[in-house]
């Protein structure tokens, strides 16, 4: 039972986070944000570029563009395996080096999309200068752990959980464009897991830390890579979300965003790990509701393109 309320828990989250084939806003070239490369943005799991014309990376895109920046935001598989969305995201680095002539992307993934971004910069790390995981899952998630070890495999529990996961991504696809991307929920939450991050970690290592809590290598192969998270369960009594991440929370024995530990999001050099913020929060979620006396997370992706332009990225 445990394990099917999280599975629903996870679903009915998804619904309230708002962002892949890619979409480009416009650009105006005040310069703040002016990376040299693209900035490809990718959503984590049960995500999507634009669901019922509601961004996921609630309106990011728009604030990075107005001053500069080429930003694109990726649509893979909304549940699926790391290596598999990957694939998919590769396919859309090439696409937007080819529309515009750049040497390489800065990409910049949520959740799950910090994996899927990794994998892309170990597999071609000629086409990425740059990865930024935000609350990445880089070495697992207790939820998912306690979704995967709580109710043996092939119960009917499962079943169920899995038919009413599969109806999300389903209701996603139909809704944002992406009806032709394979869906498989289990592989994503195997994924997510520690044991499956630990495996992941086995072949694309690159700038994971090597202690419990640390920093990782801040440039392999000449990609650069950065992470930050959020902390925080409960951040503004107007969420309706905030209940459901405080009850996620609960399954981890770390500060945490509700969804995954504060730890396991280190990647590369961290720019912080303590925001006020929870899961949805780190994309601007449920509308722009965040903490009243936190920094505005569309100015945290607004800083760290100014970041990546002064690093000549």
């Amino acid at each position: 039972m445990k394990r099917l309320l999280i599975y629903i828990a996870l679903s009915l989250l998804s619904l309230s986070s708002w962002a892949g084939n890619i979409t480009q806003t416009n650009v105006n070239s005040t310069g703040y944000t002016q990376t040299k490369y693209p900035i490809v943005l990718v959503h984590g799991l049960f995500g999507f570029d634009t669901l019922a014309g509601v961004d996921y990376f609630y309106g990011i895109p728009q604030s990075l563009t107005q001053s500069g920046a080429k930003v694109y935001v990726a649509q893979v598989s909304a549940a699926n395996s790391t290596e598999l969305r990957g694939e998919q995201l590769l396919v859309q680095v090439e696409n937007v080096l080819a529309v515009t002539g750049a040497e390489k992307v800065n990409l910049i993934g949520h959740s799950h999309g910090g994996p899927t971004a990794r994998y892309v910069a170990s597999v071609a790390p000629q086409l990425v200068a740059s990865v930024t995981s935000i609350g990445g899952v880089n070495k697992g998630s207790a939820v998912a752990d306690l979704a995967r070890g709580t109710v043996p495999e092939g119960s009917i529990s499962e079943a169920i959980a899995v038919k009413l996961a599969e109806g999300l991504t389903l209701l996603i696809g139909l809704l944002s464009g992406g009806m032709d991307l394979e869906q498989d929920v289990l592989a994503s939450l195997d994924a997510l897991t520690t044991e499956g991050s630990l495996n992941f970690n086995t072949h694309y290592p690159e700038a994971v830390p090597t202690t419990a809590c640390g920093d990782g290598e801040w440039q392999v192969n000449g990609v650069h890579y950065y992470s930050w998270t959020g902390t925080s369960t409960f951040t503004n009594l107007l969420d309706p979300i905030d209940g459901a991440m405080v009850l996620l929370g609960l399954a981890f024995d770390e500060p945490n965003d509700g969804l995954v530990g504060q730890c396991s999001t280190h990647l590369g050099k961290v720019i912080r790990d303590d925001y006020k913020m929870n899961h949805l929060d780190e994309i601007n979620g449920m509308l722009g509701i965040h903490h009243l006396f936190e920094t505005d997370p569309v100015t945290l992706y607004r800083q760290h393109a100014n970041r990546l332009k002064l690093q000549g990225l």
